[in-house]
């Protein structure tokens, strides 16, 4: 079998375009994990919110989430976060699961509250805003404007 000199450059060059973009990808990945305490909230929908997605305030990472599991009792899905130590959250902090775009995943959004006590390690953050897609956003929005 008679072997182009071309196809061998072009195999090298794919080569390093992959071994290049696995170094981009591994460089810009935020894996490390989160020193700091628990807290949980409850949630009737998550829409597929996985462990060790973000935990931000004003879209900036505050934590991950641990682990998202459904409650026996109640059939909500309880979500456990872990933040950063240095953070003090006000008791009547609001969380939401929220889009972090078309494509992109999902994430807890944290609303601090104006409350002067603090939620303290693995307290249950008791105001919560369950996700809403982009399909019920959407019809929402249809059937009012229809009316």
């Amino acid at each position: 079998m008679k072997k182009n000199p071309i196809e061998t450059i072009l195999g090298f060059g794919v080569l390093i375009f992959v071994g290049l973009f696995l170094f981009f990808a591994a460089s810009h990945i935020d894996i490390k994990k989160v020193d700091g305490y628990k807290l949980t909230a409850q949630f009737m929908k998550v829409g597929g919110l996985e462990v060790g997605a973000d935990v931000r305030i004003s879209g900036i990472k505050v934590g991950s989430v641990l682990d998202v599991r459904l409650d026996p009792e109640t059939y909500t899905a309880e979500v456990v976060l872990g933040l950063v130590s240095s953070l003090h959250l006000p008791r009547d902090t609001e969380a939401a699961v929220a889009d972090s775009g078309v494509m992109g995943g999902k994430y807890v959004q944290l609303m601090p509250g104006k409350s002067q006590s603090v939620l303290e390690p693995n307290e249950t953050i008791m105001k919560t805003k369950n996700y809403k897609s982009l399909e019920e956003s959407v019809s929402e929005f249809i059937f009012l404007s229809a009316k």
